[in-house]
Order: structure tokens, then sequence, then C-alpha cells
């Protein structure tokens, strides 16, 4: 038996644009803003949104490819981005998008993008405005390429946490690492360097397509000490340990299935609450919830 969610909002998204949401975080410098993007088939455009689906505009991030965004993090920067010179002002939080989908499993490499966490734009006509240029991750996996929908930041250190989807018959769920070097980064983007990411662990979570058990979205609590990676239908937590190998923070997921549909995004709007969105489906927009767990 798994415990269930408990539903406590529940929007749709009115921006017309929004239509295949597969990442979310909820903004630590304006309060009630979350940000999302679509999944491929859009450009390189980071959304405005808030728990009601208020359509706030879009940005665009100057530089960035979008072949398969699939999730996006919250983060202290992986280098220093100048906001001001004098006084010497530093941007303290990131957003990182990871343009890491890879249905077919081949792509060569994959890239994460950090920028500093932007100003939202001023309304629905607001779409033309542009972020920092980003800084630039190229990875590979040591054990070849995989299709991977979820990411999360160290709050503690930087390191970005991979995990695979799981959707390949007969493939494990894994947890990669790449590591908080600023070296790795290039910013401004004139290096075509692909960094390999180092295997954590097989996590224990058996993938089932039918079940909608496949990994679609991660997440780490501002604190560093909780981590939460969804599914289609359940959420499970686990605490961080050493070199990043997660343990379950508890006996069973949460189950949330049913709460949406096609759902791959996940962020924590409180210690014990989480945002969720989907993407839309048929004359179904995407929606954004929000829930807890029962213990």
């Amino acid at each position: 038996m798994f415990a269930t969610a408990l539903l406590l909002l529940q929007a749709t998204f009115q921006s017309p644009r929004v239509v295949e949401s597969s990442g979310v975080a909820v903004s630590r410098t304006h309060p009630g803003v979350l940000w999302t993007h679509n999944d491929s088939g859009d450009g390189p455009y980071l959304y405005a949104t808030d728990l009601l689906g208020a359509d706030r505009g879009a940005l665009i991030i100057p530089g960035a490819q979008a072949i398969d965004w699939e999730d996006m993090a919250l983060g202290p920067c992986p280098v220093p981005f100048v906001l001001q010179p004098r006084p010497k002002l530093v941007a303290a939080t990131c957003l990182y998008l990871a343009d890491t989908g890879d249905n077919l499993e081949l792509r060569p490499f994959v890239t994460v993008y950090a920028i500093p966490e932007p100003d939202p734009p001023e309304g629905p006509g607001d779409t033309l405005g542009t972020t920092r240029a980003p800084a630039v991750l190229r990875l590979r996996y040591p054990d070849g390429p995989h299709d991977v929908e979820a990411i999360y930041v160290s709050p503690r250190d930087t390191a970005i946490y991979l995990v695979s989807k799981g959707f390949t018959q007969g493939s494990a769920i894994r947890l990669y690492r790449a590591p908080p070097e600023r070296r790795q980064w290039a910013s401004p983007d004139t290096s075509n360097k692909v960094v390999t990411a180092t295997l954590v662990q097989t996590l224990d979570i058996r993938p089932n397509r039918e079940a909608g058990r496949v990994v679609t979205a991660g997440t780490v609590r501002q604190d560093g000490r909780v981590v939460a990676l969804r599914t289609y239908s359940e959420i499970y937590l686990f605490n961080p340990g050493v070199g990043g190998r997660l343990v379950p923070a508890r006996e069973r997921p949460c189950n949330i299935a049913g709460v949406d549909q096609g759902g791959e995004a996940i962020d924590f709007l409180t210690d014990s609450t989480f945002v969720l969105t989907s993407e839309a489906t048929g004359r179904r927009k995407g929606t954004i919830h929000t829930v807890s767990c029962r213990p």
C-alpha cells in the first residue's frame, strides 16, 4: 500500500504557449512566481506563472538550444555571474535547465544551462525579454546515452545530479553526478569540452511503464536534506548521504496516481508540500497541482 497524496490546490496554465510543461521551479527571490519550460518542440523560452496558472510572460535564453528540455532546478550558481560591478554584486541563485531528453538514447552528449534567476516579465504581453547568457555544461554518461528527465542541484556544493528515466525495456533507474568544478563550465560558451558524469548508484525503483513507474522529474529541498523523485504515479523521498548516494526517507512512496496526466515536473513549495505540473492533452490545458504526502 502507498501513502496517498493530499490535493491542496489545482489550476491550469493560462498561457497558450505552455502546452508541455516539463519542469517547474518555485522562485526563491520573487515570492509567488513559478518558472516552467516546455518539452521538445519549443525554443529556448522560460515562462513565468504562479500557483493559479496565470500567464506572466516569457523570457528568451540567448545562445541556448532547446533540443529536448526535460527538467529545471534552482541552486547556487556554478560560476560567478556579476550583476553589477560597483559595488560588486554576484548572483546567489541560478536556474538550471536540462537539455537531457534522449528518447532514442543516441545523443553523444547532453547539455545543462545555468542562468542567474531573472526578474519575471511584466505580464502576458512581455515575451521578448532576454535573460543573461548562460553558462554551459556538456556531459556524457560513463555507460552510454540515457534518457534523463530529472535533475537537481546540490545546495551544498553545486554538484548536478541526473536520474535516468528507466523507460527502455530492461533498463534500470540510475543516479549520476556531474562534478561541481567551475572549470567544467563554459561561460561564455566558447568551449566544446564534454565532461563525463560519474555513476553514483542504481536506485531501488523498479521501472514499470504500464504502471507509470518511470522517473520524470526530480528536486532537492532548499536545505539539501531531502530529494524527491516523481514518476507518473508516485513521489519517492530520499535523504542524500555520502557521495550523494540516496537513502529512502520513508518506507513507501507517495501515491499521486490520478492527480495529473503526463506529469513531468516537481518542486518543493514548502518543506512538506510539492508543486506538480503536467502537459496538455487534447482539449485539456496543462495543470498545476499542489500536494502534500500523508504519513
